[in-house]
């Protein structure tokens, strides 16, 4: 049996497989080793019976997971999943490099990752070429779930929201400023508090105010990441890879055709396509 796990920040998808065909899934917690330490992440696997049941059917993992940066990180998340699958190999890599996979296979291309985080690479066919942009959820990550969270709680807290918007807000989450202080400052995981306002952005859509956002927080990405790459690499394919590039794909659409890019793909969950690339 064989195990293709993709992990953002919040959610993590399982895909058990057993010659070349899917057995058994299901979502966890996201294990991000930046944040969840090694405890916590068996304790979040020892919650889900499939993975109890499966343990030790699984011969092979592959995970690809957000904060997987360092080799360090990787090898600590390794050696914490091979403790709960005993007669299992465990590969371990980042989420970006999952997203390059899944979008590229084995051909080069340039590919941004817009979900709970966000980031931007080329890929050369079998590695990412090194970049500067990991910086995480407090300096970076323009145009992620979690950097339209900060943007909106930003402007609810200053009382920038439209009259509507705020009523919205404020029926939609109940929350007041110093709770929302609280969880922030003061609470565990901050970064997937974040990314839990993203769907105010999507059942907003259509709202003024909120496509202004939207398209603020896509160009900050295009001039932070995108762009960048694209000087050195312009010949390549771009793609997107994400929840966040899927569920706002018109307005990427329009932010990339402002600086006259075209877009080759936009794919919503990896962790299908790794399942082709690594189980077939």
């Amino acid at each position: 049996m064989v195990a293709v796990v993709y992990s953002g920040s919040r959610t993590a998808f399982w895909k058990l497989t057993r010659n070349g065909h899917v057995v058994a899934h299901c979502n966890t917690t996201g294990i991000n080793p930046t944040f969840v330490d090694p405890k916590m992440i068996l304790q979040i696997l020892n919650k889900k019976i499939v993975l109890v049941n499966n343990a030790e059917n699984i011969k092979k993992i592959y995970f690809f997971a957000a904060g997987a940066s360092s080799a360090d990180r990787k090898d600590e998340l390794a050696e914490t999943l091979s403790s709960f699958f005993r007669y299992s190999k465990v590969f371990v890599e980042n989420d970006l490099f999952g997203a390059a996979k899944a979008a590229c296979y084995d051909q080069p291309g340039i590919v941004g990752m817009l979900g709970s985080g966000s980031n931007c690479a080329y890929f050369e066919g079998k590695k990412l070429i090194d970049n500067n942009f990991g910086l995480g959820y407090i300096l970076g990550d323009e145009g992620s779930s979690n950097y339209f969270g900060k943007i909106l709680l930003k402007k609810f807290l200053s009382k920038q929201l439209p009259e509507e918007l705020e009523t919205k807000f404020i029926r939609n989450f109940n929350l007041d400023r110093p709770q929302i202080l609280e969880r922030i400052y003061n609470k565990p995981q901050a970064n997937i508090f974040l990314t839990s306002f993203f769907d105010f952005f999507t059942q907003n859509i259509k709202h003024e105010y909120i496509l202004g956002l939207i398209d603020e927080g896509f160009e900050k990405y295009f001039q932070t990441y995108v762009l960048p790459v694209v000087a050195k690499y312009n010949n390549e394919d771009l793609h997107f890879v994400g929840k966040v590039a899927a569920e706002l794909e018109d307005r990427l659409q329009l932010a990339a055709e402002r600086h006259q890019l075209k877009i080759k793909s936009i794919i919503k969950e990896p962790i299908l396509n790794l399942l082709k690339h690594y189980t077939n």
